[in-house]
């Protein structure tokens, strides 16, 4: 066996030092103090919610409830059943017998006779023995006589615009303004594109990349020379750094704060559960007290004396 190697309590991180050890202990005395009170108002209030629920809300409800069926819901289940209702059927009758069965009346005796002999009928008569026989006759005149003059008139107006129009257009295009746009443009812009803008863009393009070359060249050795310098001093304020702030900071961290830390939240939770514990035990305690000093008496009061007295009043007097 290594007696040199030992484990670190459960629920502590292992490598704890001297200042972990000394203010685990005062730092929970002090949260469990600071916590009980609150813990036990807590429960003390949890507990007097289910009281009250149980005891005075319930009741009241069932109460309201009761008061609100008798008092509301009976009187309007009956004044709907027995005045609402008839006095609904009544106006039903009324409002049947004096609005809609007169104007039944209306429309069948008289509107509809109307519409029927005096506009429907003689409407028919005028579309079958007029309308029909004119239309009939402006079709026939329309089809023999119009049709065929509009048809002449039509084949000589694009006649004449064929041959004063359309025949002069396509002889200026076809004659004249192909060859020259052919001849005067197309042809000396092809040729000054390929003889002479081509090769100068070529040597211009030719130049311009030797001059970036040489200059890439000279930035390239002039960062050279530099490049060393700077990281020199960047490895020298990096060293600065890490020695002056970054070392003290790490090392107040990781051996105080979060050993303090861990400690303070360690103890809250032991504090929460241990006055949890006193509180229940409390609470006991006090409940069982009640129990006997007053749940008791009056538990036998009720049994003994009341509930005689109750079922005597609703036997005999009721």
């Amino acid at each position: 066996m290594d007696y040199g190697k030992h484990q670190a309590p459960r629920g502590y991180e292992p490598g704890e030092g001297m200042l972990t050890t000394l203010i685990r202990i005062p730092v929970r005395i002090v949260v469990v103090v600071l916590v009980l009170p609150v813990r036990m108002v807590w429960d003390a209030l949890t507990a007097l919610w289910h009281a009250a629920d149980r005891v005075l809300l319930r009741p009241l409800g069932r109460a309201l409830a009761w008061l609100l069926d008798t008092l509301v819901l009976t009187p309007l289940t009956w004044l709907y059943t027995w005045v609402l209702t008839p006095l609904g059927k009544a106006a039903a009758w009324l409002a049947v017998a004096l609005l809609i069965r007169p104007w039944i009346g209306l429309w069948r005796y008289v509107i509809v006779p109307v519409a029927r002999y005096g506009i429907a009928a003689p409407a028919v008569w005028l579309y079958t023995a007029v309308l029909t026989p004119l239309g009939r006759g402006l079709r026939w005149i329309g089809t023999a006589l119009l049709l065929p003059a509009l048809h002449g008139l039509g084949n000589g107006i694009g006649w004449l615009i064929t041959v004063l129009l359309i025949l002069p257009l396509q002889f200026l295009w076809r004659y004249v303004a192909v060859p020259v746009v052919r001849y005067g443009l197309v042809v000396p812009a092809v040729w000054l594109y390929g003889a002479v803008l081509t090769p100068l863009g070529l040597g211009t393009a030719w130049v311009l990349g030797r001059l970036w070359q040489g200059t890439a060249w000279v930035l390239g050795q002039v960062r050279r020379g530099t490049a060393a310098t700077g990281r020199g001093l960047g490895i020298a304020l990096a060293w600065l750094v890490m020695t002056l702030l970054v070392a003290p900071v790490s090392w107040t961290y990781r051996r105080i704060l979060a050993p303090v830390g861990r400690e303070i939240a360690a103890a809250f939770e032991v504090a929460w559960r241990v006055a949890g514990y006193i509180s229940r035990a409390v609470g006991r305690a006090l409940a069982t007290i009640a129990r006997y000093l007053i749940g008791a008496p009056l538990s036998w009061a009720y049994r003994t004396v009341c509930t005689p007295v109750g079922h005597f009043l609703r036997d005999a007097v009721w």
